[in-house]
């Protein structure tokens, strides 16, 4: 029911930004905690940010936090990802998920999000 479509990776320096977003279609995107997930080669599945349904609540891992923001606007069924000051750690194809199931959902499993996107892939060069 619900599409999935991110954009906005690329190849970046240390220490730039990108910006990444998932567009949906389908169901009723205001319902949905959203998120992102990120998959490095040889390395699980990592929840990286999450945001409620209405956005005032947002889940960031340490390892991000103070540079990545996450955000969306529900009128164009569209969450952003804005990623500031990376790091080569920071590789990884990017994917964006959607939980349907809940009212809020503050969980960070991958396997409770119901839909996703094909990903994308951020490179960030030393």
């Amino acid at each position: 029911q619900v599409q999935l479509v991110e954009s906005g990776g690329g190849l970046v320096q240390a220490g730039g930004s990108l910006r990444l977003s998932c567009a949906a279609a389908g169901g009723t995107f205001s319902t949905y905690t959203m998120a992102w997930f990120r998959q490095a080669p040889g390395k699980e599945r990592e929840f990286v940010v999450g945001i409620s349904r209405s956005g005032g609540i947002t889940n960031v891992i340490d390892s991000v936090k103070g540079r990545f923001t996450v955000s969306r606007d529900n009128a164009k069924n569209m969450v952003t990802l804005q990623m500031n000051s990376l790091k080569p750690e920071d590789t990884a194809v990017y994917y964006c998920a959607a939980e349907t199931n809940y009212i809020i959902y503050y969980g960070t499993n991958w396997k409770e999000f119901d839909y996703w996107g094909q990903g994308t892939q951020v490179t960030v060069s030393s």
